[in-house]
């Protein structure tokens, strides 16, 4: 499987309780494969296969005043990011980078994990889930942005109240089909040279989940971002879904 990095844990952006919460706790600890699964099938050009496991916010029509408010999110987001340039700083302030002994990933993710759970509740431009880093020719991190998260079940509207979505997509990884716990070991089991387990996988529906001998997810996770508000001037490349 490639190397990636969203954590399992943004799941507690979608929790209304601390009980749940633990309980998400102990089955991310249980579910290495699935750490990153979502971040290893956007990096890059997207499989048919992967598209079946992305739901996007309903588009709008642009307007100037959209691309104004674009604009004044890009500026706020790349003043409170600034600090981050060093990783010494996110660690500092609760961020863990995300299987540090794998590397070769696309995005590097420096997540807090209070974050993603009160992203539930609020939304802070300074307080990120995730800090994203790419590796710079001389091996060093490069500051790229940041993640934002949101509860699945929020509405269209509250979204493009924090970034409009006429010129932002957020999205959601959806339609898994995971192998049971027990069998951590079918992660990497193939049929007809194609995944049979996640955003990579083909299946999409309950019935072939359950024929494969999975489990089926309609959502595993909230509403995700990027803000990749210093790879560049393009406003769909710093919003693009895809790293």
């Amino acid at each position: 499987m490639k190397a990636a990095s969203i954590s399992f844990l943004l799941l507690c952006a979608t929790i209304a309780t601390p009980l749940e919460a633990q309980h998400a706790h102990s089955r991310a600890a249980d579910s290495s494969h699935m750490i990153g699964a979502a971040d290893a099938a956007m990096s890059g050009p997207m499989s048919a296969a992967a598209m079946k496991h992305l739901e996007l916010s309903p588009p709008r029509a642009a307007t100037h005043a959209d691309t104004v408010r674009a604009w004044e999110v890009v500026r706020q987001l790349r003043t409170v990011l600034t600090k981050y340039a060093d990783t010494a700083a996110a660690t500092a302030d609760g961020y863990k980078m995300f299987a540090p002994q794998l590397k070769g990933q696309h995005v590097y993710h420096f997540t807090n994990y209070k974050n993603a759970f009160l992203e539930a509740l609020r939304y802070d431009p300074e307080k990120p889930t995730s800090i994203l880093y790419v590796r710079g020719p001389d091996g060093s991190l490069k500051l790229i942005g940041a993640m934002y998260t949101a509860p699945k079940r929020m509405r269209a509207g509250r979204l493009d109240g924090r970034v409009p979505l006429s010129i932002a997509g957020w999205h959601k990884h959806v339609k898994w089909c995971l192998p049971p716990r027990s069998e951590k070991d079918r992660w990497l089991e193939r049929r007809d040279g194609m995944a049979v387990f996640g955003p990579e996988s083909p299946i999409a529906t309950k019935a072939e989940c359950e024929d494969a001998g999975g489990n089926f997810y309609p959502s595993l996770f909230g509403w995700m971002i990027h803000a990749n508000v210093f790879a560049g001037d393009d406003l769909g490349a710093i919003f693009s879904h895809e790293h």
